[in-house]
């Protein structure tokens, strides 16, 4: 089953792992080895960790030699920050109307409760 760009960068993204390799990685490139460094894994699980953030985009592997540096693939981002910004900005509209008909409702309340002419319920 194929998902689309984005669903594979939220899911590569929803493991903290791979978000610290991702945290690591925006300090410059490294090798699989230095990547695994804090991590009390295997390197062979380190190495599929790599292979989700690489399906998703998010980072490139290359050689040079015997070394095979991984780097960062920031434009990789730009889809997930457009989304987050949809919908930030599509919440704080809808807070913002939720918010001015609160303030409406306790506008009425309060000159409904000033007025002399509101009536006092009988207890009987």
């Amino acid at each position: 089953m194929q998902t689309d760009h984005l669903s594979a960068t939220f899911s590569a993204l929803a493991d903290p792992t791979r978000r610290a390799i991702l945290a690591r990685l925006a300090t410059g490139d490294a090798s699989v080895t230095e990547l695994a460094e804090p991590f009390d894994i295997s390197l062979p699980a380190v190495s599929k960790h790599l292979k989700v953030l690489e399906n998703a985009g998010l980072i490139a592997r290359s050689r040079e030699a015997q070394w095979r540096p991984c780097r960062l693939q920031p434009a990789a981002f730009d889809d997930v920050s457009a989304w987050i910004e949809r919908h930030r900005q599509m919440w704080e509209a809808r807070l913002e109307r939720l918010d001015q008909v609160l303030r409406e409702l306790q506008s009425k309340e309060k000159k409904r409760a000033a007025s002399p002419h509101v009536r006092k319920s009988r207890s009987t």
